[in-house]
């Protein structure tokens, strides 16, 4: 015979924390745009890539800072995190207890996953307020990475499209409405006859008025014709391939501001809008520094920029390709950059750079490229992280080229801008 025993429940700080909370304070550090290659000097830009943004460590720290905003902690934690407290061990060893077991629980609910090992560290206690000596446990954190899944960006990505959405107002999701009119389900237009490849989506009034109109009313059976039958029309609707182009170049991450986060933000929100609102909708990421290339949406919260120039034509390259595989009715290319183009692929594979000015070589390749597009039928839309003179001269030329718009905003609005335009182009097709 069988025996349950039941004990009383003893409840842990954890389970009265709200960790979609933690995750959303979480987001910058998760998304961080960071400066990649590690440790770097550059006489310009000076040091960068210090810190290992992926480490257990570096991911320990960060909830500490989220907890403490999220006014989550108890007074006694909060001093000893603050060093105010008496230095109390026991004190310790329950915030160090804690942060591990949160990052097992992102991990048990597929948030993160770790490259080794698991997330306790048990023989000694970390040393949380950052003062003394730093003790085996964290040493050995910061030899464990963690990576995000996919589960978490796109927890990231639909925190950050009810954030962009709820900035802007009401906004009506649907697909892409047209002009155009096809056979459907859901009858929004006048029937017309039926031709071979139609739904067949009956209109059965008009259909037998047309019977009766020809052979007229009598006591036998009605006969339908193939010329009788007249279908339903519902509005035709479109899908649409879009590639959204990262700026990665130094410049990104300069003055202070970090400006590619943000929009890593913004692709997350789209991906995230695409695949739940438009599945018939595709979306690429491509990033652009010194040279252009594709990264998958999943790779996406780990790309950085780093110590490159701005080669804007191989980019534009890269996504027309991308798109011409594409067979959707509406192709667009959405770029997000915050400097001019200063750098060129040559015919021999060498980049050709000059970060001096304008250069005219640089320019014309550019603007070839821009060119390829609009006969291509891709329209490009330009959101650009500066307001230089001659930074919206260049971006007022590429969209007269390529028929598209120019939006000249900040890292504060730059998702809601693109989130308007895409929005927009949905809900009405030209």
């Amino acid at each position: 015979m069988r025996f349950t025993t039941y004990s009383k429940y003893r409840g842990r700080w954890i389970d009265a924390l709200n960790l979609e909370s933690l995750m959303d304070l979480l987001s910058d550090f998760l998304l961080d745009g960071g400066f990649a290659g590690g440790p770097h000097f550059h006489p310009y830009w000076g040091w960068s890539g210090i810190d290992e943004h992926d480490s257990l460590d570096a991911l320990k720290q960060a909830l500490l800072k989220a907890l403490l905003e999220s006014g989550q902690l108890t007074p006694e934690m909060l001093e000893e995190l603050r060093g105010e407290g008496e230095g109390d061990a026991a004190v310790q060893q329950q915030i160090a207890d804690l942060l591990d077991d949160l990052i097992q629980r992102m991990v048990d609910e597929g948030y993160i996953t770790l490259d080794e090992g698991g997330p306790a560290m048990p023989g000694t206690v970390q040393d949380v307020t950052g003062q003394g000596k730093v003790d085996e446990a964290r040493e050995a954190a910061r030899t464990v990475n963690f990576n995000l899944t996919r589960k978490g960006l796109d927890f990231l990505g639909y925190r950050a499209l009810r954030n962009l959405l709820s900035a802007i107002g009401k906004s009506s999701f649907g697909s892409h409405d047209t002009p155009h009119l096809a056979t459907g389900v859901e009858a929004s237009a006048a029937s017309k006859p039926y031709e071979f490849g139609d739904q067949l989506n009956l209109d059965l009034p008009a259909t037998l008025r047309n019977a009766i109109a020809r052979q007229g009313l009598d006591d036998g059976p009605l006969d339908l014709e193939y010329g009788d039958l007249m279908v339903h029309q519902a509005e035709y609707r479109s899908s649409c391939a879009t590639v959204l182009m990262l700026d990665i170049s130094h410049s990104m991450v300069l003055y202070g501001e970090d400006r590619f986060t943000p929009a890593k933000r913004v692709a997350l929100a789209l991906a995230h809008l695409i695949r739940t609102q438009f599945p018939g909708d595709s979306l690429r990421v491509v990033t652009f520094g010194d040279r252009a290339t594709e990264i998958p949406l999943g790779e996406l919260g780990k790309a950085q920029v780093g110590p490159y120039h701005t080669n804007t034509a191989e980019g534009l390259l890269l996504a027309r390709n991308l798109l011409r595989a594409q067979k959707k009715d509406m192709r667009q290319i959405i770029m997000i950059t915050d400097g001019k183009p200063s750098a060129v692929t040559l015919p021999d594979g060498r980049v050709y750079t000059n970060s001096g000015g304008l250069d005219q070589v640089i320019l014309q390749q550019t603007f070839r490229e821009v060119a390829a597009c609009r006969k291509a039928g891709v329209l490009i839309n330009t959101f650009m992280l500066a307001r230089d003179p001659y930074l919206v001269k260049f971006v007022q030329r590429v969209s007269e080229i390529a028929r598209g718009k120019a939006y000249f905003t900040s890292t504060m609005t730059l998702g809601q801008y693109i989130m308007m335009d895409f929005m927009r182009r949905k809900r009405r097709r030209a």
